[in-house]
């Protein structure tokens, strides 16, 4: 399909936050408020404007979205940057469709080309590995609250960036407000 991606512009908050609100209406694993974490994460100091993209098709419709945001990954005192990938979120319609997939790809690339060294995710296990996520667990890296393994990934944009890191990934205050 045939889309534009390009980066959110204010204006434009209001119609993507409907099309997250309506990517995960009818998703099992949701609690239905991934709208409200996309609009806290815009207000606070882990929000990158440059990693907040937008979809739009032949219309000029916005029909998705992707958010990458600063964490941290901690290990007593040791602290490293990273980003976490949440939410992609795809207008129904256009599910399936191959969407997500150049949104994904178009993200991963900006934070490289930002400079930014690793990703962090927590989705579907046969979903993200196919864009290079394997478990975070392969480098010692953990998720702050109880979650499978085989759902807790980790990218590494620049080769073996995260050959030396481990420990706990700290989200910023937004995801748990």
């Amino acid at each position: 399909m045939d889309i534009l991606i390009k980066q959110e512009l204010t204006e434009e908050y209001n119609k993507t936050e409907e099309v997250v609100k309506s990517a995960f209406l009818n998703e099992e694993y949701s609690d239905k408020k991934e709208h409200l974490l996309v609009k806290r994460i815009r207000k606070s100091d882990a929000f990158i404007p440059e990693l907040s993209l937008v979809a739009f098709n032949q219309n000029g419709d916005i029909i998705g979205h992707i958010l990458l945001s600063k964490i941290t990954i901690i290990d007593g005192d040791n602290s490293i940057d990273s980003l976490a990938l949440a939410p992609v979120s795809i207008f129904p319609q256009y599910q399936k469709q191959g969407v997500g997939s150049q949104l994904i790809h178009a993200a991963l690339k900006r934070a490289k080309d930002l400079g930014y060294h690793s990703v962090i995710v927590l989705g579907h296990k046969d979903y993200y590995p196919k864009f290079g996520f394997k478990p975070a667990s392969l480098w010692n890296i953990y998720a702050p609250f109880d979650v499978s393994e085989e759902f807790f990934m980790a990218l590494e944009l620049t080769e073996g960036s995260l050959k030396n890191v481990q420990g706990v990934v700290h989200y910023s205050k937004p995801f748990s407000e």
